[in-house]
């Protein structure tokens, strides 16, 4: 076949995302879901990959004035709410927080509004 390109560096992005999402417990359909979004938004993807290399986050990436970081704290502080922990113990899928933490941000640059009021108004029992 001639005229075919493609970027084999993305293919290993996309299977290590694979590979943290199963590691995370989440469905391979969400884990397309957030490929997806990560394939939209080059500042995201950028994002993920410093996540890959580095296994942290580089927290460049702002919205509204919240980073990576903000929405990394943010779903332990859910994830804390949840389990009723009051701390983030050994149990926790901190990867899946982090996976999450990437969902948020690029759900959050879609409609910004509706997570300013979620932060703001903090967590109430019914509010996660």
């Amino acid at each position: 076949m001639t005229g075919i390109i493609f970027d084999s560096g993305k293919i290993k992005v996309y299977e290590n995302l694979c590979a943290l999402c199963r590691y995370a417990g989440e469905s391979q359909q969400w884990c397309d879901l957030l490929w997806q979004e990560l394939l939209l938004d080059a500042q995201l993807y950028e994002e993920f990959l410093f996540f890959l290399k580095n296994g942290t986050l580089n927290d460049k990436m702002n919205c509204c004035g919240y980073t990576m970081i903000d929405l990394f704290i943010w779903q332990m502080d859910k994830y804390n709410l949840l389990h009723d922990t009051g701390k983030n113990t050994a149990e926790c899928k901190k990867v899946d927080m982090v996976l999450r933490a990437f969902e948020t941000m690029a759900q959050m640059k879609k409609d910004p509004e509706t997570f300013l009021k979620r932060f703001d108004e903090g967590r109430g029992m019914d509010q996660l």
